[in-house]
């Protein structure tokens, strides 16, 4: 059992990092005993528990006790945490090098975590705020430079890390089902459904000044062949005769979706009403975000994807903005799927910082408009499902992977093989921290002048290879619902937990699984402190019975499952 000693306001951010690591902890009670007590106050009581964690630049009321001096102080920057980039967005400190080194700082051989100990309890200090940082990952999120890295997860990893290391065997529910690593979404935004109904209006131009000017420069910078050059001619030419009706509109997305998503779920966001570019919309060309369609256009689509498995969710043009016009957006696709509650992610991903608020209290049970227009990655710092600060029942599916971020020019601009490099990464990533890998692939990149359906049909195809859950945005999210609805209680007989799921009719499909971490190899003082390897047990959970943690014999724990016990380190 983790116990938490925050500073004022931070119990919110505390109680969201503890569902993202799903653990067994409590705010901190005097007079009990802990596994490990986190801290970020600066007067730190003393404490029964084996190990100590103290977070934050400031000078801490145990630093003298255990010989901690602050070195350097900084505002912002990046740490190396076992070789892996860990950006740091508040205060910072280094410490004199009084125990083993955890976190370099690039100044110098300074040290921004260390291991020492204080009246007889093991201690590491780290020297910023980590409740401070989830906050600004979940609200301000990340700048582009940092995108490609998952800095919420790698937290989640040091503190873990810090945990298992000295010993303390350590009990998760990791954020993947039982039998996968991680979860994949397939999503789409549906902005064209053809080019048929753009008639010498500005998309029409475009297309044709892509597929003439724009391929031939796109052929010499080398991103395209002869043969896809030819390609694009060839539809560009055939346009009048696709208004005309007398050839296919090579626009028209969902033929070619279902055919290469073939028995995967999927999430198509549709626009709701026609004809409405929405209010409060920053920049330029504000009027080119009305579409020429809506959902009342695709009345058999909406029947034939939904009879395929695959979800409709809304494409939002005011809601991010107006909690009236969000409740209107929701109705008018309700409409169609006969689904009161469904998910949305706003057209051109606009958003604010009122913007969860607005979501909620217009009745939708998801989002999933963070992420980037310009790069891909992580614009929270996380692969997993989350609640935005301030809300009480909206999750966040976070979007990872947008086609147009990868290949337009002024974006990231890859050619397709530095482009599959860069998603390797984040597929990896997902394999490692376990969440939701969220793919957007818009409705006309399969098809001219774009022709990014290539690409697309070998990332699945790679994908497919994994072992990922392949869900719906609906489905994943009710995933990481259930997961939180987890809760860890203190056994009455020892230091360990009962772990309970709230919803009893309602059991997680695919289960979870109940993880024990221990630490295998190395030493817990000295130098060679960070290479203690660690491994876990894992059993699966589908939440029918009451299961039991208890670290209070010694090394020997125990998880039981009703009849049954799992032996988990001993």
């Amino acid at each position: 059992m983790i116990g938490v000693i925050a500073k004022a306001g931070q119990a919110s951010v505390v109680e969201e990092f503890f569902e993202l690591f799903k653990t067994p902890w409590e705010f901190y009670e005097q007079g009990r005993s802990y596994d490990t007590v986190v801290a970020t106050i600066d007067d730190i009581p003393e404490v029964n528990a084996k190990l100590l964690v103290v977070y934050g630049s400031e000078t801490k009321s145990t630093d003298v006790p255990a010989g901690i001096k602050v070195c350097s102080r900084g505002n912002g920057g990046s740490l190396n945490y076992q070789g892996v980039n860990l950006p740091i967005y508040g205060d910072w400190a280094t410490f004199s090098e009084e125990g083993p080194g955890i976190l370099p700082s690039g100044i110098s051989s300074r040290m921004a975590g260390i291991r020492t100990s204080v009246a007889g309890t093991a201690m590491i200090r780290l020297g910023y705020d980590l409740f401070q940082e989830v906050e600004h990952l979940l609200t301000a999120g990340q700048p582009v430079e940092h995108a490609h890295v998952s800095t919420l997860d790698i937290h989640v990893s040091v503190l873990r890390d810090s945990i298992v290391r000295e010993g303390i065997p350590l009990l998760e529910i990791p954020p993947a089902p039982e039998g996968h690593s991680f979860i994949v979404c397939l999503t789409h935004d549906i902005d064209f459904i053809g080019i048929r109904n753009h008639r010498f209006d500005h998309t029409m131009w475009g297309f044709l000044y892509r597929s003439t000017i724009g391929a031939i420069h796109n052929f010499v910078r080398r991103r395209i062949s002869v043969r896809r050059l030819l390609e694009i001619w060839r539809a560009a030419a055939s346009l009048p005769f696709v208004y005309l009706g007398w050839t296919k509109d090579f626009w028209s997305p969902f033929e070619w979706y279902l055919r290469v998503e073939h028995k995967l779920p999927a999430t198509y966001f549709l626009i709701p009403f026609k004809q409405r570019a929405g209010e409060c919309v920053p920049g330029r060309h504000a009027s080119r975000r009305a579409t020429a369609y809506d959902v009342g256009d695709l009345l058999e689509w909406a029947e034939k994807l939904r009879s395929e498995g695959c979800e409709l969710g809304v494409h939002g043009i005011d809601a991010w903005h107006s909690i009236e016009k969000g409740r209107a957006e929701l109705a008018r696709i309700a409409e169609v799927t006969g689904e009161p509650e469904t998910g949305i992610r706003v057209h051109w991903l606009l958003q604010d910082s009122n913007t969860p608020s607005v979501l909620e209290k217009s009745g939708y049970a998801y989002d999933s408009t963070a992420g980037y227009n310009e790069t891909i990655g992580y614009r929270s710092g996380t692969t997993q499902v989350f609640r935005p600060l301030r809300v009480e029942s909206l999750l966040e599916l976070p979007m990872h992977i947008q086609d147009g971020a990868l290949f337009y020019r002024g974006r990231l601009d890859l050619p397709e093989s530095e482009a599959g490099s860069r998603c390797e990464e984040l597929v990896k990533n997902a394999g490692l921290y376990g969440g939701v890998l969220t793919i957007l692939w818009h409705d006309r990149s399969h098809g001219p002048e774009r022709f990014w359906g290539d690409f697309y049909v070998r990332f699945v195809e790679s994908l497919k290879c994994t072992d990922a859950w392949f869900a719906t945005g609906t489905q994943a999210v009710g995933w990481f619902r259930k997961r939180r609805n987890v809760r860890f209680s203190r056994i009455s007989n020892g230091n360990g937990a009962r772990i309970v799921l709230d919803c009893e009719k309602d059991k997680p499909s695919p289960a979870m699984r109940l993880r024990v971490y221990r630490r295998s190899t190395g030493t817990t003082d000295g130098q060679n402190f960070c290479d203690a390897a660690t491994t876990f047990s894992d059993v699966p959970w589908s939440g029918t019975k009451v299961a039991e943690f208890d670290s209070s014999r010694g090394r020997t724990k125990e998880i039981q499952i009703g009849p049954a016990v799992f032996e988990a380190c001993r």
